[in-house]
């Protein structure tokens, strides 16, 4: 038996597909192989592994964690992502793990880990950021001051985010810009479908949740009128002027690094890139 770990490259694409298909039920190969192909689209940070890292066994993939790497506001970041290790080798699948968080320099996420992994998490020096989510109705919420527009990226190139903006409008988030008394402000929604029944709109992005409290009914509108009334919000703690519940408590979301991202913030995660 010749076991190694290294990158995963391009033509382990289909192997690792049919690894996660493996190890997450729920989704199926060409699933795992269209997420993978857009992320070969992506433009990672220079000198990170495109994808992440894999376990082979005499050629045959045996365990992949994926590494979505990026660097919002120059700060290198990083999602884990579908960590799987196949039984025979469940040994291993620590080590993996410990080898993809190696560089102190880069703030990592894992943005929906398994209970049964919180303790390997947090004995990897991970603190849990957020808990559960919120089930918001913004089209509810006070406040007519703003204008809500689509990004344009000719003309909303001076926004501090418009990069980050035009990186999700490619991945097929709605990104919309919101102009009121304080100036003009992006958001990234993504559409969500819980449990294959009940389609949902995630918040992506903002800048904080207190620009997007103030925003909140007019984006809310213009999510509504797109036929997107309801709006999941990671965390489950109140967001001021808009209204909503705490719901799936059971959802953690965790970090380890210098660079912790703020509620609200879960821009180039799996969510975007492979689709929830």
């Amino acid at each position: 038996m010749a076991l190694k770990r290294r990158q995963i490259r391009d033509d382990d694409l289909a192997a690792v597909a049919d690894l996660l298909a493996r190890g997450f039920p729920g989704r199926s190969a060409p699933m795992w192989r269209r997420g993978l192909e857009r992320q070969a689209a992506r433009i990672v940070p220079e000198g990170q592994p495109r994808f992440g890292l894999c376990l082979e066994n005499d050629g045959a993939i045996v365990g992949a964690v994926l590494l979505l790497f990026s660097a919002p506001g120059g700060a290198p970041r990083c999602n884990l992502s579908s960590w799987y290790v196949d039984p025979a080798f469940r040994i291993q699948a620590a080590p993996l793990l410990s080898f993809a968080l190696k560089n102190a320099a880069v703030t990592y996420l894992n943005v929906s880990p398994a209970p049964n992994t919180w303790p390997t998490i947090e004995a990897q020096g991970f603190r849990r950021l957020l808990t559960g989510r919120r089930l918001a109705w913004p089209w509810l919420a006070a406040g007519r001051g703003a204008r809500v527009r689509p990004f344009d990226p000719a003309r909303d190139a001076a926004l501090p985010e418009a990069g980050l903006l035009a990186d999700h409008a490619a991945l097929g988030c709605l990104c919309l810009v919101a102009s009121g008394p304080d100036g003009d402000a992006g958001f990234v929604f993504a559409p969500v479908l819980l449990k294959g029944i009940l389609p949902l709109t995630q918040l992506v992005w903002c800048r904080d949740m207190e620009t997007f409290g103030r925003a909140a009914g007019p984006l809310g509108r213009a999510l509504l009128r797109r036929g997107r009334p309801l709006l999941m919000i990671d965390g489950d703690a109140p967001v001021p002027g808009c209204p909503g519940v705490p719901f799936l408590r059971g959802k953690r979301i965790y970090a380890r690094g210098p660079h912790p991202p703020e509620r609200g913030d879960v821009a180039y995660t799996e969510g975007v890139v492979f689709g929830a």
